[in-house]
C-alpha cells in the first residue's frame, strides 16, 4: 500500500473515530419539529424496525459526508459480477459498492428470470460477507406486460398510470403481485443479514420510464414502501430516492420527492460528465442532513474537483459497461488510487474487518437447529453425534452424514425454535428418503414414518409473525440414498428452504 493510501486510511479512520467519541452537543441533539414532536436524527433509518446492519450502514454513510467517496460499480442481471471484476482487473482494487439489477428486460422465460435473480442474491450475499456494500436497482417492466426493455421504457399516460396506484383495480393488483415477487429475493438478503441500498423507480423526473414525470409519483413510492416494509417486513432496506440530474431532459427534483419520512438516502444520476454545481446544491438542500450519492454515472467523477466544491457526495456508481466504454484505463486507475476514493480494501480497514470470518476460523453459528444423530433407524439410545446445523437441506446420496455414523440405518432428531415473518397459514413441505415427522408448536403436522423416495409431504398451521415456536424434525434412513429437505410457504411467501435466520437453537 503506497504512502498516500496509508495516509488516507489513517485520516478517514481518525475522523470517524473522533466523531464517535464526541459528546452530544446542542447541534447534535434531537430537533423539535413544528408540531412539538421530537423528530428523528437525520442518519436514523426511516423504518423504525430497520436491522442493525442497515442502521450501521446509514450511519457510516452519514459520517463519511465531506471526508471521502465510496467507489461503486454496477452489473447487469444476466452477469452480476462481470464489470465489478473488470474494475478489479484494471485498477487492482474492487469498488466498495456493488450495484445489482433485479429487473428483467430481455423477455426471458420465468424460470430463467428466477435463476438469474437467485444468482444476483447469491453474489450479493458473498459480496457483503466479503466486506462490501450492496445496492439494488429495479428496472421494472409495466406490471402485467412481458419482461422486456420496451415495457420498462414505455410511454404511459397519466390516466393509465393512475389505475396502477388505485387500490382494487386489476392494474393495482398486478403491481402488488410484481412487488411480492421481487420481495422474495430481497427477503433472502434480509434473512442473510445483508443491508441493501434499495433504489426503485429511479429517474422518475424524466419521461423515459413508465413511472416517469407523473403528477402522483409519490403514491407509487408509498405503495412500494408499504408493501415491502409493512407487509414483507424487509427491514434490511435503506430507501434511496434517485432522480436524474435536472437537466434539459428532466424536471427539478422537488415535485417527485416522497418526503423525509420515506427516504433514507438521496442520489442523482449524472451522465456526460455533467457534474453541474446546481445539481449538487439543490439535492444537498433537499436532503436536509441525509446522505447524498451519485446513483449512476457513465464517466468517473474527478475526486479533486468534487473535494473542492461537491465534497458531500458519499458514494458513486459507474453504470455497467460504461466503465470501459466511457473511461480510459488510466482514468480508472487514477480514480481508484485517489486519496479521497475508498476501495473495498480501504472500507474493510476503516471498518476493522470484513463481515466474513477468516477461512481457517470455524464460523460461530447464532441461528439454526441442534441435531442429534443416532446409529440406528429408531432414535434409540444415546446420540453418537450432537451438532448445530444451519438448516434442513441435506443430500448425503449413498454416504454417511458424518464420521462414526453408518451410511445406512441411521436417524436424526433436530430441535429448536422457528419464527415466522407473517401472521397467516404456513404450509411446511418435507421431502425425504426415507421417513420424516415434523412438529410445530407441539403439533404433529407431517407424519410419514415409512420407506419412501422422491415424495413430498405437507402440513398446514396458523402462525403469528415474530412469535417463536418450538420445532422438532425426526428423520430416518433405511438404505441406499439418504436426503431430507424442509421448506415452507405462505400466501405472502414463496416456497423456499426454511432459512437459517428463521431458526434458533433450543
Amino acid at each position: 500500500m503506497n504512502t498516500f493510501r496509508k495516509y488516507r486510511l489513517i485520516t478517514i479512520f481518525l475522523v470517524i473515530l473522533s466523531l464517535s467519541l464526541l459528546p452530544w452537543t446542542e447541534d447534535r441533539s434531537l430537533p423539535v419539529s413544528g408540531n412539538g414532536l421530537v423528530s428523528a436524527e437525520p442518519n436514523a433509518p426511516v423504518n423504525s424496525t430497520a436491522s442493525k446492519e442497515a442502521a450501521g450502514l446509514l450511519d457510516y454513510l452519514a459520517n463519511l459526508s465531506g471526508k471521502g467517496i465510496v467507489s461503486g460499480q454496477h452489473d447487469y442481471l444476466e452477469s452480476p459480477d462481470e464489470f465489478n471484476n473488470a474494475l478489479k482487473n484494471i485498477s487492482g482494487e474492487y469498488a466498495v459498492l456493488h450495484g445489482y439489477e433485479l429487473g428483467a428486460v430481455n423477455n426471458q422465460p420465468a424460470g430463467t428470470i428466477a435463476r438469474q435473480r437467485q444468482a444476483v442474491v447469491d453474489s450479493a450475499i458473498r459480496w457483503y460477507k466479503g466486506g462490501g456494500i450492496v445496492a439494488m436497482t429495479f428496472h421494472q417492466n409495466l406490471p402485467g406486460t412481458s419482461p422486456e426493455w420496451a415495457n420498462v421504457r414505455m410511454s404511459l399516460s397519466q390516466e393509465k398510470f393512475d389505475a396502477y396506484v388505485t387500490p382494487g383495480t386489476p392494474q393495482y393488483k398486478s403491481l402488488i403481485a410484481a412487488l411480492d415477487e421481487v420481495a422474495f429475493y430481497l427477503g433472502e438478503l434480509r434473512d442473510a443479514g445483508v443491508p441493501v441500498l434499495w433504489r426503485p423507480y429511479h429517474e422518475m423526473n424524466g419521461n423515459w420510464f413508465w413511472w416517469g414525470q407523473k403528477d402522483n409519483f409519490t403514491e407509487l413510492w408509498n405503495i412500494a414502501y408499504d408493501r415491502l416494509v409493512n407487509k414483507h417486513k424487509l427491514n434490511n432496506l435503506l430507501w434511496v430516492w434517485n432522480p436524474n440530474a435536472p437537466n434539459e431532459w428532466a424536471d427539478p427534483y422537488e415535485s417527485y420527492y416522497p418526503g423525509t419520512a420515506k427516504v433514507d438516502v438521496l442520489a442523482a444520476d449524472i451522465y456526460n460528465n455533467d457534474f453541474k454545481q446546481s445539481y449538487y446544491d439543490n439535492l444537498l438542500s433537499l436532503a436536509d442532513g441525509k446522505p447524498i450519492g451519485i446513483g449512476e454515472s457513465g464517466e468517473l467523477p474527478d475526486p479533486v474537483t468534487l473535494s473542492q466544491t461537491q465534497s458531500k457526495w458519499v458514494y458513486m456508481m459507474t453504470w455497467g459497461k460504461m466503465l470501459t466504454q466511457n473511461n480510459n484505463l488510466q482514468t480508472i486507475k487514477s480514480f481508484m488510487s485517489n486519496t479521497r476514493t475508498l476501495s473495498r480494501a480501504d472500507y474493510i480497514e476503516t471498518q476493522g474487518k470484513p463481515v466474513s470470518t477468516p477461512i481457517n476460523t470455524p464460523p460461530i453459528l447464532k441461528n439454526g437447529l441442534t441435531g442429534q444423530y443416532f446409529n440406528n433407524a429408531d432414535l434409540l439410545g444415546p446420540a453418537v453425534l450432537t451438532r448445530n446445523d444451519k438448516k434442513i437441506d441435506f443430500n448425503w446420496h449413498g454416504g454417511s452424514p458424518a464420521a462414526g455414523i453408518g451410511k445406512d440405518s441411521f436417524s436424526v432428531r433436530w430441535t429448536g425454535k422457528i419464527k415466522p415473518v407473517y401472521s397467516e397459514k404456513y404450509t411446511f413441505i418435507a421431502s425425504s428418503d426415507d421417513g420424516v415427522r415434523v412438529w410445530i408448536g407441539g403439533k404433529l403436522i407431517i407424519d410419514s414414518w415409512r420407506k419412501q423416495s422422491g415424495i413430498s409431504r405437507e402440513g398446514d398451521i396458523l402462525l403469528a409473525a415474530g412469535t417463536p415456536y418450538d420445532i422438532k424434525i425426526e428423520y430416518y434412513e433405511n438404505r441406499g440414498d439418504a436426503n431430507i429437505r424442509l421448506m415452507w410457504k405462505s400466501p405472502s411467501q414463496k416456497t423456499t428452504v426454511i432459512p437459517q435466520n428463521a431458526l434458533t437453537f433450543p
